[in-house]
């Protein structure tokens, strides 16, 4: 783990870091389109791969998505571990090249990630054969699938490095410039390849051909970022970051980045395995949708992560502030889109996929948004726990929440299918924020009347977003979305935003 008792950043890493409040801005907004774009992408394609491949491959295809995403995770969280030893090492020096760790770290990431594909080859058989409820003429096919993906293993890992690189100098530019097109291919791709096949292999070997593709695209970006080659690696906290300190960092995210996303996916192998594919999808897709909604926070805390690195034990000011207006302005963006969300959810899923998706996905739908509301605003705590150097606490908590979430979602599953499965994920991720929001009280050294304040609000906003359900009829509805908005809107102004904030959105609505 870093020395979090490092010098002030001298004025060449604030510099080179970007860590003043208009480039923490530009690197939010830049990152909030690079994520965002692959949103318009999915509303495109989705509809034309469910009515391509029929919802037992589509199901197939969720989990392969998944797959790609999480396997990401055999980096053993070096990936935000360079991010973190970078930062705090070039906020001091001004360097604009990373340490030298940086190599013998990319190395071991190589390694992880073809470790990662063998897994994944090893396995396929049995999670088509005993895991998952794939439809005996789609097991081959799934199976060849699965083998491609794991071929793209190697891939996916390395991205990972290299996306934390240019993170920790907040090239956000350049990073988004190839990540956009990757989140958009990744959805576009297994619709380009339908003219041609319309086999699960096909879709694979599109898929690996755009990690493949984002991975150059990667290395040439990181280049002018590279230490010497030479140059050799420290291995004690005096001659800067080292590898020890590297992988205890990373060793302690790995848990908490392997264990989180496990119990954000675990509920569509347990659907698939007790109920059925086609279940998978009618759960999946909608899951699919709200979820795009961590474009918000991930835009956000990708800065704020570093940004924390640098002021983490040497200006908790300055970090009580990101935290809660981080959390705060979390809540002020999504509030009213997970409020349209639990409020038309059977309306928009009957005239974006049809009345049969609507019937099975629209209660899934309504929970899921509260779920993922509250998720984005956990986040921010997340990310302040481990900016912090404390991924230790994250991980503890996610040992101590994944045995209890596994027997909920077995039992909720059981009793009410995939609304069920979307109850426990929500209670799940509740929980967690809950945790995590202590945790960062506590490491911040919150006053009282800041946490009451901060956990109040929050707390109002999430339970404002079920007013909506307790009317049947559309209009009504629409009324109640208007009148929530307009309390919500007002409380905001007059409770959650600071007299400065005030004057500044003043000035951006009044063009001043």
């Amino acid at each position: 783990m870093t020395d979090t008792r490092s010098p002030l950043p001298s004025a060449e890493g604030e510099r080179a870091l970007g860590v003043h409040r208009p480039r923490l801005a530009r690197g939010t907004v830049l990152n909030l389109l690079g994520m965002g774009a692959p949103l318009v992408a999915g509303l495109l394609a989705i509809p034309v791969l469910v009515r391509a491949l029929g919802t037992d491959r589509f199901g197939v295809l969720t989990i392969a998505w998944m797959i790609t995403g999480y396997f990401s995770l055999f980096d053993l969280g070096l990936g935000r571990a360079l991010t973190q030893v970078i930062a705090a090492r070039v906020s001091e020096t001004g360097e604009r090249h990373a340490p030298p760790v940086v190599w013998p770290a990319i190395g071991m990431m190589l390694a992880l990630g073809v470790a990662g594909g063998a897994a994944l080859a090893a396995v396929a058989p049995w999670l088509v054969t005993d895991v998952l409820r794939i439809p005996a003429a789609l097991q081959d096919e799934t199976r060849l699938a699965l083998y491609v993906l794991a071929a793209g293993i190697p891939f996916v890992v390395m991205t990972a490095a290299l996306n934390g690189i240019l993170a920790a100098f907040h090239e956000f530019g350049l990073l988004n410039a190839i990540r956009a097109p990757m989140g958009i291919m990744i959805l576009v791709a297994p619709v380009l390849v339908l003219p041609w096949s319309v086999s699960l292999v096909a879709v694979a070997l599109a898929l690996v051909a755009v990690r493949v593709g984002a991975f150059v695209a990667l290395v040439a970006a990181c280049r002018r970022f590279m230490p010497p080659r030479g140059a050799a690696p420290s291995t004690s906290p005096a001659g800067g970051p080292g590898i020890r300190a590297l992988f205890g960092f990373g060793a302690w995210m790995t848990v908490s980045n392997i264990i989180s996303p496990l119990m954000v996916h675990l509920d569509r192998f347990v659907i698939g395995s007790m109920v059925s594919m086609s279940a998978v999808a009618y759960y999946a897709t909608p899951y699919e949708v709200v979820t795009k909604a961590w474009i918000v926070p991930g835009a956000l805390v990708g800065v704020l992560f570093p940004a924390f690195s640098v002021s983490a034990g040497r200006d908790r000011e300055r970090m009580e502030r990101l935290f809660t207006r981080g959390s705060k302005y979390m809540a002020l963006l999504l509030f009213l889109p997970m409020l349209l969300v639990i409020a038309f959810a059977r309306e928009g899923l009957e005239l974006w996929l049809g009345a049969e998706f609507a019937a099975n996905g629209a209660t899934v739908m309504q929970w899921l948004a509260a779920g993922v509301f509250i998720n984005c605003i956990a986040q921010v705590f997340f990310t302040l726990v481990q900016g912090a150097g404390r991924p230790d606490l994250t991980a503890r908590l996610h040992l101590m929440e994944l045995p209890i979430y596994l027997v909920v979602l077995w039992w909720c599953i059981g009793e009410w299918g995939i609304v069920g499965a979307a109850v426990a994920w929500s209670a799940r991720v509740a929980l967690d924020a809950v945790l995590l929001f202590v945790v960062s009280g506590r490491l911040l050294q919150l006053r009282g009347a800041v946490v009451r304040r901060l956990a109040l609000g929050l707390a109002v906003a999430t339970g404002a977003l079920a007013v909506p359900l307790a009317l049947q009829d559309p209009r009504a509805r629409a009324g109640a979305v208007i009148a929530v908005t307009a309390v919500f809107a007002l409380a905001a102004w007059r409770f959650a935003l600071a007299a400065d904030e005030r004057e500044r959105l003043r000035q951006l609505t009044l063009g001043r």
